[in-house]
């Protein structure tokens, strides 16, 4: 897995250096709205991403979204991540909180990170305060809004690529689809592509940013997020995200130069085809309280960045999160599959196992590893910033440790086996083949925990 994501990262910079390379020192052009080719690029070129203006979303719920924002920042329950990028550690310059289902994870970057529930039905979650309840509730309401503006929005778009817009494109509103539309769904596959299960909270005010990297294609300025896809998500679903520019006294640095073309006072939306040269980038303005979606498979064909405004800004990033293996309940499975191979899990310094194939052995201990370096670690080292809002991960995470022990204590009499200290069988051919077997796994699975634990070295502290 580690060396993939790592095969990955290589292949988006040796892209991002061909394409700088070609470039030279020009810069690709990009449009705003106040371009009069804008909406004729957004149509032909962006169709699948839609803005929703402030003014369409129902007022009471802009009062309590933006309200919960300003809630959890006075409880401190933003932090910027530790994300391992390049083979370097680095804090992201943007605060995060994940809410969303119970039990929920989302992984970036290498980083995994633990939803903070929000109360769905039947659920019973302790918070540590009312507000802090009150701004789950709130985010769980706006992300209900979201996912019903979605369906509509994606059977909107359905029609709109049969009929002829006689207004044509107006911003703000649904651009034309062009050929490149939608395929027609049933409604059982357009509602798995728009069940958002969670969403990433951001915070970031620029003007306590000693340091923002500069857009590097389009001349488009300082950027508190640079040029990605977001990733871990079910293949096709929207991403759906409401923005929270806060008001206050605008300061201009007249020593910066302004980019060409978009107002650098507005946070902005950047777009672009991945790794295309030839088709001009889109700068959206956003405004207090609008929403924009990422329809269908834009995340997979275009890239965004987050141009930075002069104010700060929050934002509510809804996504239907690939969670295969990423629930609390897959992972408790995974143990139970482990710990199968135990006669008596009751008395682990009496341990005997069911079999010591080692096909057995090896899934054995990658599950082993998979609970220490995926979830232990990764929880402990994020560990106190859950406890600002809710206890809730802390019970199954103890439970998770006493299982990981238990699978320590499996990992310690098979290395007593294979030094001849544990069970014996009469030598024969079947012991060694068992032996030379199970050497070749062993060394394969302690070559993969060095590899992770200088990976996470640097990016987890203390030993679980």
């Amino acid at each position: 897995m580690k060396r993939m994501e790592g095969t990955s990262e290589l292949g988006r910079e040796a892209k991002k250096q061909k394409l700088l390379k070609e470039l030279g020192n020009r810069w690709l052009p990009y449009l705003t709205p106040k371009d009069a080719e804008f909406h004729q690029l957004w149509q032909e070129n962006y169709s699948k991403l839609m803005l929703r203006e402030a003014s369409r979303i129902p007022d009471f719920l802009h009062k309590e979204v933006q309200q919960a924002f300003l809630t959890l920042r006075k409880h401190g329950c933003l932090f910027q991540d530790l994300v391992r990028i390049k083979g370097k550690n680095l804090l992201t310059p943007v605060s995060r909180l994940l809410i969303g289902n119970p039990g929920y994870t989302y992984k970036y970057l290498n980083s995994r990170l633990f939803t903070v529930p929000w109360p769905v039905e039947g659920s019973s979650i302790k918070y540590t305060e009312d507000e802090i309840f009150a701004a789950c509730t709130a985010f769980f309401k706006l992300n209900d809004y979201l996912q019903k503006d979605t369906i509509q929005a994606l059977n909107k778009l359905h029609l709109i690529k049969s009929e002829q817009n006689e207004d044509g494109t107006i911003f703000g509103m649904i651009p034309e689809f062009s050929k490149s539309g939608l395929d027609m769904e049933d409604d059982r596959e357009l509602k798995k592509r728009t069940a958002y299960n969670l969403t990433l909270l951001n915070y970031m005010d620029p003007q306590k940013m000693s340091y923002l990297k500069e857009e590097p294609y389009f001349g488009m300025g300082k950027m508190a997020v640079s040029w990605h896809h977001d990733e871990n998500l079910v293949e096709r679903s929207t991403v759906a995200v409401y923005s929270y520019s806060c008001e206050g006294p605008e300061v201009i640095d007249e020593e910066e130069p302004n980019p060409e073309g978009r107002d650098p006072a507005l946070w902005h939306v950047g777009l672009k085809i991945a790794w295309d040269i030839e088709t001009p980038g889109l700068a959206v303005p956003l405004r207090q309280g609008d929403c924009y979606l990422m329809l269908d498979d834009l995340n997979i064909t275009h890239q965004h960045c987050v141009l930075a405004g002069l104010q700060p800004r929050f934002s509510s990033t809804h996504r239907v999160a690939e969670c295969s293996v990423g629930t609390l309940d897959y992972i408790l499975k995974q143990c139970q599959l482990a710990m199968q191979n135990v006669w008596d899990e009751k008395e682990p310094k009496t341990m005997h196992l069911r079999s010591l194939e080692p096909l057995v052995v090896k899934q054995g201990e990658e599950i082993h590893n998979e609970v220490e370096f995926e979830w232990l670690r990764q929880f402990w080292f994020h560990g106190h910033r859950y406890k600002k809002c809710t206890d809730w991960w802390h019970l199954p995470m103890s439970e998770l440790e006493g299982l990981w022990k238990k699978m320590e204590c499996v990992h310690s009499h098979i290395n007593c086996v294979l030094e001849g200290k544990g069970r014996r069988w009469d030598k024969g051919k079947k012991e060694n083949e068992f032996l030379n077997s199970f050497s070749s796994i062993n060394a394969i699975i302690i070559h993969h925990l060095q590899e992770s634990y200088l990976d996470e070295k640097g990016s987890q502290v203390g030993k679980v």
